[in-house]
């Protein structure tokens, strides 16, 4: 008879993970961070150009609905509302993503601080990080290195001033193909991806920050020769966890931003979602100065039970649900 009815995940990884999200609460609710909830499913998808957003239908709707690649969108509409500092901890979705450390529905650990900048949140990020980790490990001092240090320490190129071909150079170098259609951006994400990151985060945990201008998301942007996005990541043994922004709050900017997105999915024959007027609309009635970031929840557990990938964490992963 199968057996494919059982958790991937032991009642041991299960109970680790239940204490971890409460020591989570805990941390926040000692910081007076307001627990919300917010919708899955939303009008506007992802334009990230490297996610695909899920979507589907309700009856009585013309326009299909899509399912959160993340809840940041609602909650920043919460902050613009007056809600303060917040947190969430909810179900995510991208489309193509199954692996060892994906899967298309996920955990995520969302929270917004008023008042902070990409700097000031790395150290909550490690804080909290810390926290959920005591009684399985205990963590070293967080290294911080800038995007491009990392590329050069790990990759042997300039990512400030390579071209296509050199970074394509670094990839072949370091045993990874670059497809043909990446363009230089494609070429840094998979250098990142597949070179670098795999490296960080070993002897202890590593926060890559300052990323180039071009990869600001929805991150401002800081001066400088070239300038940089105000955005971090957070790796530990060789995984990312976290990925942070001081938030930009203009809405023209955001939309134009959205619209470039939307033209290389376009470029890409990638879909086109809709963009999120309402994120725009809250923007433009004033988003406080805040720093934000989003942690996946299901790597952190797989890394505190000592499991090889998310199914040694996970009750059900997609080959089960």
């Amino acid at each position: 008879m199968s057996g494919d009815w059982r958790p991937t995940a032991c009642a041991a990884a299960l109970r680790a993970r239940a204490a971890m999200l409460a020591r989570a609460r805990e941390f926040f609710g000692e910081r007076g961070v307001l627990e919300v909830d917010t919708p899955i499913l939303g009008a506007g998808g992802t334009t990230d150009p490297q996610i695909d957003s899920l979507s589907t239908r309700v009856r009585g709707f013309a326009a299909p609905f899509y399912l959160g690649t993340s809840p940041e969108f609602a909650m920043k509409r919460l902050i613009a509302a007056g809600s303060g500092d917040i947190y969430q901890i909810c179900k995510v979705f991208r489309d193509d993503e199954h692996g060892r450390w994906h899967n298309p529905e996920f955990t995520m650990i969302e929270w917004y601080r008023l008042g902070y900048d990409d700097a000031a949140l790395m150290g909550e990020v490690e804080e909290i990080v810390a926290r959920m980790l005591a009684p399985h490990r205990r963590l070293a001092a967080a290294e911080r290195l800038g995007y491009a240090a990392a590329i050069h320490r790990h990759a042997g190129v300039d990512a400030d001033r390579a071209d296509l071909e050199a970074l394509r150079g670094a990839a072949a170098a370091n045993g990874v193909h670059c497809d043909a259609e990446l363009d230089r951006d494609g070429a840094l994400d998979l250098l990142m991806g597949l070179v670098v990151g795999p490296r960080l985060g070993r002897d202890r945990p590593t926060f890559i920050c300052d990323y180039p201008a071009s990869q600001a998301s929805l991150a401002r942007l800081k001066p400088g020769n070239p300038p940089v996005a105000a955005r971090f990541e957070f790796y530990l043994d060789g995984i990312e966890l976290a990925n942070g922004f001081h938030e930009l709050s203009n809405a023209a900017e955001q939309r134009a931003r959205f619209e470039a997105d939307l033209a290389t999915r376009r470029a890409r024959g990638r879909e086109l979602p809709a963009l999120d007027e309402r994120l725009i609309a809250a923007l433009a009635a004033g988003l406080p100065d805040c720093a934000g970031v989003a942690l996946g929840f299901d790597r952190l557990a797989a890394i505190a039970v000592g499991a090889g990938g998310l199914a040694g964490a996970m009750a059900f992963p997609i080959d089960r649900a």
